[in-house]
């Protein structure tokens, strides 16, 4: 089985099935010297991990990460980082139904068609579960974003037909984790709530988007055609599961406006025609574009949203047919579920953004490959490991 992973340079490769032992990733390419420990990574798991709030699924999971290797001392050491992520709340006997009869809209049938056989507990490796791996790998990620001055966040901005109203990075940061819709906009996230409720009291389940935001982002990341930034950012969020639409700038929107009203014109930072120390860079005057031009970062915020189908798990009764048995069968997917998706996909589609981001970081040359201090040849550094004998 190909296409388990990620990167180029910082690359991530993921293991596990929902109801086998563990959940596993290693990460190659994190330069050493950078500061690690298993609480940097257990805080954006324990924003994914399930049974976190009533509109969570409710499988017991602590998510608890085991770093296995590539850390010594509390740095990296540029060698290959292993997690795992051990399951302890599986139940696979509810699965035992379809088996032979797909659940409809899963990946069940088509991983049969595939592979002529599959593990069928909980989904197995088409279960959104193996997304713990991208979150725990992401946080690290997000830690060489730190370093460069990189921030991101991201929101539920819209359930259903509700939509919240535009909000700014700073509102994202403040609010977007005071509530379990993860909206940044509290007023919306009381409607959202109340609507989440109401498809999870009729057996069924809704969909949603999810906003997001970088900034910092120095100009110059990306290459043209098959390398942008834009193309390996759709990639990233196109490979969430659920997801079924992915935009940065205007998106969709970009389609009704002309291209007098689009395209960003120029400007200087500072007054144009004075010393060139003075009037500074070139910026856009808006950026509609979401901060990518050309596949290339102009440095602007990079911006965009991700949509999530309606969960496909639901006691609602559905239509299906047992391959073994030749009956067509009426079925409920019994088992513990999330009625919507979007709240728990905020720190995944942060991770994405975040493994993007730092392996085109890695591309440009901007962070060194070996170590994030970036003093090659150097080799008594603050980092490394004392001699036992001292």
């Amino acid at each position: 089985m190909n296409g388990n992973s990620f990167g180029r340079l910082f690359q991530v490769t993921t293991f596990g099935e929902s109801h086998g032992d563990a959940m596993g990733v290693t990460v190659s390419g994190c330069p050493a010297g950078l500061e690690l420990a298993e609480e940097d990574v257990q805080r954006d798991l324990d924003r994914r991990k399930p049974g976190q709030s009533m509109i969570t699924t409710s499988r017991g999971e602590p998510d608890e990460v085991s770093i296995k290797s590539g850390v010594q001392d509390g740095y990296t050491t540029g060698t290959p980082i292993g997690m795992v992520i051990q399951n302890k709340d599986a139940r696979s006997e509810k699965y035992e139904p379809f088996v032979t009869a797909p659940r409809p809209s899963h990946g069940d049938f088509t991983y049969s068609a595939k592979f002529g056989t599959r593990n069928w507990g909980g989904g197995g490796r088409s279960s959104a579960r193996e997304t713990v791996n991208w979150v725990a790998a992401g946080a690290i990620a997000k830690k060489i974003l730190e370093r460069e001055g990189v921030e991101l966040k991201a929101h539920v901005n819209q359930i259903g037909d509700i939509e919240a109203p535009d909000v700014s990075f700073e509102q994202i940061k403040e609010h977007s984790e005071e509530n379990e819709v993860r909206c940044a906009h509290p007023e919306t996230a009381e409607t959202m709530r109340e609507r989440i409720d109401e498809y999870q009291e009729a057996g069924d389940s809704i969909g949603g988007s999810i906003y997001f935001e970088a900034r910092g982002v120095p100009r110059g990341l990306g290459a043209p055609r098959f390398d942008s930034v834009s193309a390996r950012l759709g990639q990233a969020m196109m490979s969430v599961p659920a997801s079924t639409a992915f935009e940065f700038g205007l998106g969709r929107e970009a389609r009704e406006w002309t291209g007098s009203d689009r395209n960003d014109e120029w400007e200087f930072e500072g007054d144009a025609g004075s010393d060139p120390q003075e009037r500074g860079d070139p910026v856009p005057v808006e950026n509609d574009h979401g901060g990518i031009q050309g596949g290339i970062t102009t440095g602007e915020p990079i911006y965009g949203e991700v949509t999530l189908h309606a969960p496909t798990s639901i006691p609602k009764e559905q239509t299906t047919v047992d391959w073994e048995t030749g009956e067509k069968k009426e079925v409920q997917v019994i088992g513990r579920h999330d009625p919507v998706l979007p709240p728990r996909g905020v720190p995944v589609v942060e991770a994405m953004l975040s493994l993007t981001l730092v392996d085109f970081l890695l591309l440009s040359g901007r962070v060194n490959p070996d170590r994030v201090d970036d003093r090659p040849g150097e080799y008594d550094t603050d980092y490394h490991p004392s001699s036992p004998e001292e």
